[in-house]
């Protein structure tokens, strides 16, 4: 069990990874509270399972719930650097169901809602998957 902690918790990374890991946390987190919450002119988890449902994600309420989790708690976990590795796995999961779901038809470009930002969050996740949480995380105090 010890070896898959480490596994999952050890980082090489420096502070550049750092950086990242906690601007895309502060990123995610945020869209995870307008979904769950209401909170920063969002529609909360009524709104978003009301609008999931029109696109065809149902039921609509658990899929609002899943997401809104995935980025709310994925999002804290990279700020703090805990579990960074399955949390970007599992964000990484939600950019790619964002993508095809919803961004992909509309083009590239954020101005035309498409997938620009989403593919930005996806490699920011998966990046974190491999490098891990870098400096300056509880990820790097459990791996010693």
């Amino acid at each position: 069990m010890n070896n898959l902690i480490k596994s999952i918790t050890a980082s090489q990374a420096g502070f550049g990874i750092t950086v990242l890991r906690i601007i895309a946390g502060i990123t995610f987190a945020a869209h995870g509270s307008q979904k769950l919450f209401g909170w920063f002119g969002g529609y909360g988890l009524a709104g978003v399972a009301q609008w999931m449902e029109s696109i065809g994600l149902a039921p609509g309420y658990l899929m609002a719930l899943m997401a809104g989790s995935a980025e709310f708690f994925g999002g804290v976990a990279l700020i703090i650097g805990l579990l960074v590795r399955p949390a970007a796995a599992v964000l990484a999961v939600t950019m790619l169901v964002a993508i095809f779901t919803v961004h992909l038809a509309n083009g590239f470009f954020m101005s035309n809602n498409g997938y620009e930002f989403a593919l930005a969050l996806l490699a920011i996740s998966v990046a974190l998957v491999f490098e891990g949480a870098g400096k300056l995380s509880v990820d790097g105090k459990l791996a010693r």
